[in-house]
């Protein structure tokens, strides 16, 4: 995370703004969780997509940093192993921030820990099957996690395979591989899915890591684009943009209106859905990855969010929200002061983030430039 504004390309920092922003939207239900109608019907999909384009565009900005590594002249056990030290220090120090925050909020309020609390140390908590509402937003970390593992690895075991393919070509190869895989295995959850029912899929399916690596291989898939044939990727800018907004439309809209549920169509929700919404997201970076400024009075507010995101995500819902709640419960709040409660929920969000983030998140992912830890790996 660059913390110099004008180093930055606008147009992805408003892809990330854009999706903490529909994470949280989508967990203010809980302040409100007798509401109906249209608006409270939104804040299920906001959560769903918000996520999507997390993965999507973390890829992205991933795959175009694995794809210079592979394709260097360099590329080593050694300087894989780099990538992955940098990638640690950006990720761990708030994901183990929030869990040890979150152990002592459930020791706090008299609340049992999961069985199997170990598991969340080493990301093992969704590797396979459902977690524990316990700290339930680390079930994205989990699939980042290892898929920055998987990808990588696969690259550097194709430098022990002879093949007269260029490692451009390679790359396309183990991306599109590694897509495939985790196509098949919610194949295989599809045709041996038994309950079918909205909480069963968002828990058994859609948060369960060996179900979910290639939402984030689909932005690595457009980074390779991007490098690979960079006239197309900006001259498809404005089709590929039409196309993302129309995509995201009919998946996310006209399909509940057309009554398209997973209790009829559970092959669609099992198999296609995810991955249908990856790409609608996907055709959107031509567009924003070509959108370097805007407007201060624009720029600023977004590139805040953007830098803040990951402290918004892991601090916003297990930590104060369930703080809030139980302190003061909104079940039988008038209209106003429940409007007053969403205002103090999203201040004290973005106030505790920002320390977060200014005193704890970037001065230890600055650690990652320090000479000696690049000497180390030279």
């Amino acid at each position: 995370m660059q913390a110099h504004s004008e180093k930055r390309i606008f147009g992805l920092d408003l892809m990330r703004a854009m999706a903490i922003v529909l994470v949280v939207f989508s967990h203010v239900s809980w302040i409100v969780p007798n509401a109906q109608g249209v608006i409270p019907d939104l804040m299920g999909i906001a959560g769903v997509l918000g996520v999507e384009i997390f993965f999507v565009l973390s890829g992205f900005l991933i795959g175009r940093i694995i794809y210079r590594l592979y394709t260097s002249d360099n590329f080593n056990f050694k300087s894989l192993s780099y990538f992955w030290v940098r990638r640690w220090f950006r990720t761990l120090p708030n994901y183990y921030l929030a869990l040890i925050i979150n152990i002592g909020i459930s020791v706090y309020l008299g609340l049992a820990l999961p069985d199997r609390l170990w598991t969340y140390f080493l990301f093992l908590q969704n590797l396979t099957t459902e977690m524990p509402s316990f700290f339930v937003e680390s079930w994205s970390l989990s699939i980042e996690e290892f898929a920055y593992i998987i990808g990588p690895l696969l690259l550097y075991f194709t430098l022990f395979i002879k093949t007269k393919l260029s490692k451009s070509k390679q790359f396309l190869c183990v991306t599109f591989l590694i897509i495939l895989i985790f196509i098949l295995t919610k194949w295989l959850y599809a045709i041996n899915d038994d309950v079918k029912t909205m909480h069963h899929w968002n828990s058994h399916l859609k948060a369960v890591v060996i179900y979910r690596i290639d939402a984030i291989y689909y932005g690595v898939f457009a980074a390779y684009i991007s490098m690979v044939k960079p006239k197309f990727w900006k001259q498809s800018k404005y089709i590929a943009m039409g196309l993302s907004v129309l995509s995201l439309g009919v998946i996310n809209i006209a399909v509940p209106l057309q009554y398209i549920f997973i209790e009829t169509h559970s092959t669609f929700w099992n198999l296609w859905y995810l991955p249908l919404n990856s790409i609608a997201i996907l055709l959107a970076l031509p567009m924003l990855s070509e959108l370097k400024k805007a407007p201060k009075l624009i720029s600023r507010p977004i590139t805040f969010i953007s830098l803040t995101s990951y402290a918004i995500y892991v601090l916003h819902y297990s930590i104060i929200l369930q703080l809030m709640k139980y302190n003061l419960p909104t079940d039988n709040l008038p209209k106003f002061d429940i409007l007053i409660y969403i205002l103090t929920y999203l201040s004290l969000t973005l106030i505790c983030a920002y320390f977060v983030y200014r005193l704890f998140e970037r001065p230890l992912t600055n650690l990652r430039d320090t000479s000696k830890l690049k000497t180390y790996f030279n």
